[in-house]
């Protein structure tokens, strides 16, 4: 009975391998030395007589072969894994039903900003399953292999997998009640009059001239790289800020913010939601999107129009 299995140790090596596209990578993982890893490699190439990976440029690619072998050894690692959670749960005095664990790769404002303080939520509705939250930064995904499901900028175009846009979301301007008081009769064409927030990723261009204002860029002021940072300058009543509607949507609700005007206009990205066809935990998962989905259809709605007085903005 299965013996045609090569070693353990030689099939954690390739499914690392084919993970990082590089051996030595999957060294530093597994704790072994890259030629150890290589030597791995050519004893499975030998065993089933054909190339695992090829070498482009600094990265190891696996082959088509290679990367089909790697796909199936990770499943049935994760279900070993599984299973032997499932067994320590069983033995345990007095155990209650095993818990499954979830890694999640999210976007780290929509971590910060949605998700985080929802979490207690998920917890009370799924006790039987544990998120482990990492955060992502990048606007390029990353390896979707290295999770059970990430929530990123891109679609996952890898065969076998499922990407799904997790709402349709648009960028607003926001502000404390208190920056639109110190204008009486406010309008939108007071707009410029106000400190106005830099985000090094997104212009003030494309909403001021859906608000019918001249397309004029602040020049003065600090530049925020992380739309956390920039909400919590918002928040902290230094100046107005663009964002995208979702995240500012419970500190609307809770007064914290309001939004100037009716100006709406579409993010240069969206948030996919992906994961792996037949995942293992693939009912733990359709919990989780599941629960996305009605955490999303639950959240307060934003109104229309300046939340202090004055005209709305032109369309």
């Amino acid at each position: 009975m299965f013996r045609h299995l090569p070693p353990l140790q030689s099939l954690r090596a390739l499914e690392a391998a084919a993970r990082h596209r590089s051996f030595t990578r999957a060294a530093d993982e597994l704790n072994l030395t890259h030629s150890a890893v290589s030597h791995h490699m050519r004893s499975l190439e030998q065993q089933l007589g054909t190339p695992l990976f090829r070498r482009v440029g600094a990265r190891m690619i696996p082959t088509s072969v290679g990367a089909r072998l790697a796909e199936r050894i990770r499943i049935g690692m994760s279900e070993l894994d599984e299973a032997f959670t499932e067994a320590r749960a069983g033995t345990a005095a007095g155990a209650s039903p095993a818990t499954v664990r979830l890694e999640v790769s999210v976007m780290t404002d929509l971590a910060a900003q949605w998700l985080i303080p929802r979490l207690d939520r998920f917890s009370a509705q799924h006790p039987g399953i544990d998120l482990m939250i990492r955060l992502h930064t990048d606007v390029a995904a990353p390896d979707p292999y290295s999770v059970d499901v990430g929530i990123w900028h891109q679609r996952v175009e890898a065969t076998g997998f499922v990407s799904r846009k997790l709402l349709t979301d648009y960028v607003i301007a926001v502000c404390r009640p208190e920056l639109i008081d110190r204008l009486p009769n406010f309008t939108i064409d007071d707009t410029p009059k106000l400190p106005m927030l830099r985000f090094a990723h997104r212009s003030w261009r494309d909403w001021l001239v859906a608000a019918g204002l001249p397309p004029h860029e602040p020049t003065r002021g600090p530049i925020f790289d992380d739309a956390g940072l920039l909400l919590r300058a918002a928040v902290a009543g230094q100046g107005l800020a663009t964002t995208r509607s979702l995240l500012v949507r419970d500190a609307i609700a809770a007064g914290e913010l309001v939004q100037v005007g009716d100006v709406c206009i579409p993010p240069s990205l969206e948030y996919y939601v992906s994961w792996r066809e037949h995942h293992p935990r693939e009912r733990a998962i359709h919990a989780f999107w599941q629960w996305m989905q009605d955490e999303i259809a639950a959240t307060v709605p934003l109104g229309k129009g300046i939340a202090r007085g004055g005209k709305t903005a032109r369309p």
